[in-house]
Protein backbone atom coordinates (compact mmCIF):
# COMPACT_ATOMS: atom_id res chain seq x y z
CA UNK A 1 0.00 0.00 0.00
CA UNK A 2 1.20 3.78 -0.55
CA UNK A 3 -0.31 6.40 0.81
CA UNK A 4 0.70 10.12 -0.46
CA UNK A 5 -0.18 13.92 0.16
CA UNK A 6 0.77 17.03 0.20
CA UNK A 7 -0.63 20.34 2.09
CA UNK A 8 0.54 23.85 2.07
CA UNK A 9 -0.42 25.24 5.36
CA UNK A 10 -0.49 28.88 6.94
CA UNK A 11 1.58 30.07 9.45
CA UNK A 12 -0.60 29.64 12.08
CA UNK A 13 -1.24 27.60 15.54
CA UNK A 14 -4.60 26.14 13.65
CA UNK A 15 -2.49 24.61 11.23
CA UNK A 16 -0.77 21.94 13.36
CA UNK A 17 -3.41 19.60 14.30
CA UNK A 18 -4.93 20.17 10.77
CA UNK A 19 -2.03 18.07 9.88
CA UNK A 20 -1.51 16.01 12.42
CA UNK A 21 -5.99 14.76 12.39
CA UNK A 22 -4.50 14.24 8.54
CA UNK A 23 -1.78 12.18 9.30
CA UNK A 24 -3.77 10.18 12.24
CA UNK A 25 -6.58 9.37 9.50
CA UNK A 26 -4.23 8.24 6.71
CA UNK A 27 -2.25 5.70 9.56
CA UNK A 28 -6.00 4.55 10.84
CA UNK A 29 -7.31 3.74 7.32
CA UNK A 30 -3.69 1.96 6.34
CA UNK A 31 -3.56 -0.07 9.48
CA UNK A 32 -1.00 1.06 11.37
CA UNK A 33 -0.37 0.26 15.14
CA UNK A 34 -1.92 3.40 17.42
CA UNK A 35 1.21 3.86 19.26
CA UNK A 36 3.50 4.29 16.24
CA UNK A 37 0.45 6.61 14.63
CA UNK A 38 0.91 8.54 17.89
CA UNK A 39 4.48 9.00 18.17
CA UNK A 40 4.26 9.94 14.31
CA UNK A 41 1.61 12.21 14.69
CA UNK A 42 3.48 13.82 17.92
CA UNK A 43 6.76 14.05 15.46
CA UNK A 44 5.05 16.05 12.72
CA UNK A 45 3.08 18.37 15.70
CA UNK A 46 6.54 19.67 16.81
CA UNK A 47 7.92 20.37 12.83
CA UNK A 48 4.57 22.33 12.45
CA UNK A 49 4.68 24.20 15.34
CA UNK A 50 8.79 25.25 14.46
CA UNK A 51 8.06 26.07 10.98
CA UNK A 52 4.58 28.05 12.70
CA UNK A 53 7.43 30.24 14.71
CA UNK A 54 10.12 29.67 12.62
CA UNK A 55 9.46 29.65 9.15
CA UNK A 56 9.55 33.33 7.80
CA UNK A 57 7.26 36.09 7.69
CA UNK A 58 3.35 35.89 8.45
CA UNK A 59 2.33 36.11 4.44
CA UNK A 60 4.52 33.06 3.92
CA UNK A 61 2.99 29.35 4.30
CA UNK A 62 4.62 26.03 4.75
CA UNK A 63 4.13 22.82 3.15
CA UNK A 64 3.97 19.10 4.67
CA UNK A 65 4.56 16.12 2.67
CA UNK A 66 3.85 12.52 3.77
CA UNK A 67 4.21 9.13 2.48
CA UNK A 68 3.23 5.59 3.90
CA UNK A 69 5.37 3.09 0.94
CA UNK A 70 5.75 -0.20 1.93
CA UNK A 71 6.55 0.18 6.01
CA UNK A 72 7.83 3.24 6.51
CA UNK A 73 6.14 6.86 6.76
CA UNK A 74 8.61 9.36 5.87
CA UNK A 75 7.61 13.23 6.56
CA UNK A 76 8.94 16.40 5.38
CA UNK A 77 8.15 20.40 6.57
CA UNK A 78 9.38 22.56 4.54
CA UNK A 79 9.06 26.13 5.36
CA UNK A 80 10.49 29.84 4.13
CA UNK A 81 12.30 30.94 7.52
CA UNK A 82 15.98 31.89 7.39
CA UNK A 83 16.89 28.38 7.70
CA UNK A 84 19.33 26.60 10.26
CA UNK A 85 22.81 27.78 10.94
CA UNK A 86 25.60 25.85 10.58
CA UNK A 87 26.39 23.35 13.04
CA UNK A 88 30.05 24.31 15.12
CA UNK A 89 31.31 20.13 13.67
CA UNK A 90 32.86 20.16 10.60
CA UNK A 91 30.02 18.35 8.94
CA UNK A 92 27.46 19.80 6.59
CA UNK A 93 24.19 19.93 7.68
CA UNK A 94 22.62 16.24 6.76
CA UNK A 95 21.80 12.89 9.03
CA UNK A 96 23.22 13.50 12.86
CA UNK A 97 22.24 13.21 16.14
CA UNK A 98 22.12 17.04 17.37
CA UNK A 99 19.59 18.69 15.17
CA UNK A 100 21.47 22.43 14.27
CA UNK A 101 19.82 25.40 16.07
CA UNK A 102 17.87 27.50 13.92
CA UNK A 103 18.98 30.99 13.26
CA UNK A 104 17.83 33.03 15.26
CA UNK A 105 18.28 30.89 18.45
CA UNK A 106 20.87 32.11 20.73
CA UNK A 107 21.48 29.92 23.62
CA UNK A 108 19.76 26.07 24.47
CA UNK A 109 16.43 26.25 26.39
CA UNK A 110 16.44 25.24 29.65
CA UNK A 111 15.54 21.48 30.63
CA UNK A 112 12.28 22.78 31.94
CA UNK A 113 11.38 25.44 29.17
CA UNK A 114 8.75 24.72 27.01
CA UNK A 115 10.28 25.72 23.81
CA UNK A 116 13.40 24.72 22.42
CA UNK A 117 13.58 20.96 22.43
CA UNK A 118 11.41 20.40 19.16
CA UNK A 119 13.73 18.68 16.98
CA UNK A 120 15.07 16.99 19.92
CA UNK A 121 11.95 15.40 20.59
CA UNK A 122 11.30 14.30 16.56
CA UNK A 123 14.79 12.50 17.13
CA UNK A 124 13.77 10.63 19.70
CA UNK A 125 10.35 9.72 17.89
CA UNK A 126 11.28 8.72 14.52
CA UNK A 127 13.85 6.35 13.11
CA UNK A 128 15.81 8.92 10.90
CA UNK A 129 16.14 12.96 10.53
CA UNK A 130 17.49 14.73 8.33
CA UNK A 131 17.54 18.64 8.85
CA UNK A 132 18.39 20.98 6.17
CA UNK A 133 18.29 24.38 4.48
CA UNK A 134 16.10 24.35 1.11
CA UNK A 135 18.77 24.42 -1.52
CA UNK A 136 19.09 27.66 -3.37
CA UNK A 137 16.20 29.28 -1.22
CA UNK A 138 15.51 30.61 1.90
CA UNK A 139 14.19 27.80 4.41
CA UNK A 140 14.20 24.85 6.50
CA UNK A 141 13.53 21.05 5.51
CA UNK A 142 13.28 18.54 8.46
CA UNK A 143 12.13 15.10 7.13
CA UNK A 144 12.36 12.01 9.36
CA UNK A 145 11.04 8.35 8.60
CA UNK A 146 9.56 5.72 10.75
CA UNK A 147 9.37 1.98 10.53
CA UNK A 148 5.51 1.33 10.69
CA UNK A 149 4.23 -1.78 12.85
CA UNK A 150 0.78 -2.59 12.07
CA UNK A 151 -2.48 -3.29 14.13
CA UNK A 152 -3.08 -6.63 14.64
CA UNK A 153 -5.04 -8.38 12.05
CA UNK A 154 -4.45 -5.25 9.58
CA UNK A 155 -3.56 -6.31 5.90
CA UNK A 156 0.30 -6.12 5.48
CA UNK A 157 1.31 -3.60 3.48
CA UNK A 158 2.56 -4.11 -0.61
CA UNK A 159 5.32 -1.80 -1.46
CA UNK A 160 4.41 -0.02 -4.81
Amino acid sequence: MSIWWSLHLRREAASVPLARRLLVGAMETAGVDPETAYDLAVALSEACANAVEHGGDASTGYRVTARIDGDTCRIEVTDSGPGFTAPASPTALGEHRRPPRRTEARTPAPAHDEHGRGLFLIESLTDNVRVRNRPGRQGAVVTFDKILKWREGAALPIAS
